[in-house]
């Protein structure tokens, strides 16, 4: 077994994850140093709109590499206050302005997770909010769950390289002060990585892009650069992937574009989306047709006159503020390696993540995994052997391959994820200072409403969205139509589960 006694810890990041873990960090009371960096003017990570940022240096066509820049600059703009964007300005003094970084939440973006099952487990959500939120709640509500860790936050503070120390297992971290441009290095004990993975888009390198790009530049595009679906009025568009991304922008864009917006995917979406007239879908884009400014499906179906095409495709790992760290954690950008539990590097545990995994609901699974990481850090809790860590990742390997699909914990996997994580948490040595009669602060475990809730919500957004802007009046599953009560019901008469 392996036990971790750290004194000092570095978050990198103040989204909702770096937040969840300072708050379990603190309620371990065993840290003499506890800094949460993060390099925009406040917290709540990607969920800090701007709709006035739609480009960046990162951003090539195709886009095949994790190796993005090391850091970037932010965008300095007027303060704001209540979430709202001010505008940006390009002027050399930063007093009264906010710095802030390109993020890929769009104007109508609501979340594809009802509340009651996406949220903290000990902060509700305003009762007056619809059922899936629009965006600026979101960021309201990990402002008011921050709020009791602001301490501990160091804003306009970019990690510039995090490197492990000769001798022992403590880390060399160098932060850049965005506001004077000072640069600083010091030693942590531990270092949790909270980043978020929405950082370097990928693009495939689908045959004749680079002609087609070459050809009528500024019309390939991804979804992290999508705010409204009012720039594709009366355009042609193709939209390139399923997943909640490719699905929400996909309809908004159907709204304004010329119909049908030609979908392209794989396979079918787990969110289950209505059906739509004004979105036609097709296989794969087997190459592109520069000349005609075609594409070609790999049913050999050609579309020609295209003006714009759309990839939601995801994103690359990409930690290249990690320097000199051998086995290395990303290669091809499909998933970051050499982890335990999808949270520990495991060769040197003393590094951490957060919610690497996808295809699950993330602010919960951020408590579970803090809840560890917290007992691990403060010595109550111990890791198996570097052999049984090593062991674990070889077994999700053969389970879930090499690849983009090593992190992915779709249901129920997730859902048992989150009480997998939550025991192993609550197995801890008891300390008699802490709340909870010594068991410190407590991980959220789900019970029979919340798998209920995790399996049919595809089904519970699709019939939000089926609302239209009705939906906007929704507070309840019940008003769905989708009633737990009713479930138990069923399910006590011997009729099985309600969808």
């Amino acid at each position: 077994m392996i036990s971790i006694r750290a004194r000092t810890v570095a978050i990198i990041g103040a989204g909702p994850s770096g937040v969840t873990a300072a708050k379990y960090l603190r309620a371990e009371k065993a840290f003499d140093k506890i800094v949460v960096f993060e390099q925009r003017s406040r917290c709540g990570g990607i969920w800090n709109y701007t709709p006035d940022l739609t480009d960046e240096d990162v951003f090539s066509i195709p886009q095949t590499s994790p190796l993005g820049k090391g850091f970037q600059d932010p965008a300095w703009r007027s303060a704001t206050t209540g979430g709202r964007p001010g505008h940006v300005t390009n002027g050399s003094s930063t007093i009264g302005k906010e710095g802030t970084f390109l993020s890929p939440i769009y104007e109508r973006l609501e979340t594809n997770i009802p509340r009651g099952l996406m949220g903290f487990q000990d902060l509700d959500w305003p009762q007056d909010s619809q059922l899936f939120p629009k965006h600026e709640t979101v960021l309201e509500y990990i402002e008011k769950y921050a709020e009791d860790i602001q301490d501990l936050v160091s804003y306009d503070t970019q990690v510039v390289a995090i490197e492990p120390c000769t001798g022992d297992e403590s880390w060399e971290v160098c932060t850049r002060e965005l506001r004077s441009g000072t640069e600083t290095t010091e030693t942590y004990d531990a270092v949790i990585v909270a980043n978020g993975h929405f950082i370097i888009p990928y693009v495939p390198d689908i045959p004749g892009i680079r002609e087609w790009n070459a050809k009528h530049p500024s019309t390939i595009t991804h979804s992290k650069y999508f705010r409204t679906a009012e720039e594709f009025s009366d355009k042609k568009v193709v939209v390139v992937g399923n997943s909640a991304s490719g699905v929400d922008i996909s309809t908004q864009i159907a709204s304004v574009a010329q119909q049908p917006v030609l979908w392209s995917s794989r396979s079918s979406s787990m969110l289950k989306p209505q059906s739509d007239a004004r979105k036609r879908e097709h296989p794969p884009i087997h190459r592109l047709l520069p000349d005609t400014r075609g594409v070609e499906f790999e049913d050999g179906v050609v579309e020609t006159g295209i003006d714009t095409i759309v990839f939601a495709t995801g994103y690359f790992y990409s930690l290249p503020f990690l320097k000199n760290i051998s086995p290395p954690l990303v290669s091809d950008g499909s998933h970051v390696q050499h982890t335990y539990q999808h949270l520990f590097y495991a060769p040197r545990p003393t590094l951490s993540f957060l919610v690497l995994n996808q295809r699950v609901i993330p602010f919960p699974v951020a408590e579970a995994q803090s809840a560890v990481l917290a007992r691990v850090y403060s010595g109550r809790l111990q890791l198996p052997s570097l052999s049984e860590m090593q062991k674990w990742e070889q077994q999700t390997i053969d389970e879930n391959g090499n690849g983009k699909n090593f992190h992915l914990l779709p249901f129920p996997k997730d859902a048992n994820y989150i009480n997998q994580l939550s025991t192993w948490a609550m197995s801890a040595v008891a300390k008699e200072s802490l709340e909870n009669h010594g068991k410190g602060k407590m991980p959220p475990r789900w019970g029979e409403w919340e798998f209920w809730c995790r399996e049919n919500f595809p089904a519970i957004r699709a019939a939000f969205g089926a609302r239209g802007e009705a939906r906007y009046d929704i507070r309840s599953l019940k008003e769905l139509g989708f009633d737990y009560e009713e479930h138990l019901a069923e399910k006590e008469r011997g009729g099985g589960k309600m969808c």
